[in-house]
């Protein structure tokens, strides 16, 4: 199990080599997170409109290994953007990756940008 974790590397935006178009605007959720594919990842993006900001990160949780992320609530906690597993409510930094809870290792997180209603996610491969 521990292999499909190690496909997915965080990504800093001083380290993109690829701007993937992922999808229009409009296909996502508005304060919510739709999942998207790219090579043999599965990506969860997330619209938070109430912040004004976009964010991704792997989809899988690695608590149980599920494919859920992207259908998990997002909201803020002290501050920090946050998005929890919908299965067992574990919760993770939209920023950083970081587990909150403080009892997992962190997700890996990608860089967004809107450009012309197109939503684009940056990968370092």
């Amino acid at each position: 199990m521990e292999e499909i974790l190690d496909i997915y590397k965080a990504t800093t935006i001083e380290t993109v080599k690829i701007w993937y178009q992922a999808a229009k605007v409009s296909d996502f959720p508005k304060n919510g997170g739709a999942c998207i594919k790219y090579k043999e990842k599965q990506i969860a993006i997330f619209n938070f409109e109430r912040k004004n900001k976009w964010y991704a990160c792997q989809n899988v949780c690695p608590h149980k290994m599920e494919m859920v992320l992207s259908r998990g609530m997002i909201g803020d906690q002290n501050g920090i953007p946050k998005v929890a597993c919908p299965m067992h409510k574990k919760t993770f930094s939209l920023e950083n990756g970081e587990n909150l809870n403080g009892d997992l290792n962190p997700i890996a997180t990608y860089p967004v940008k809107i450009e012309k209603d197109i939503v684009y996610i940056g990968f370092s491969e």
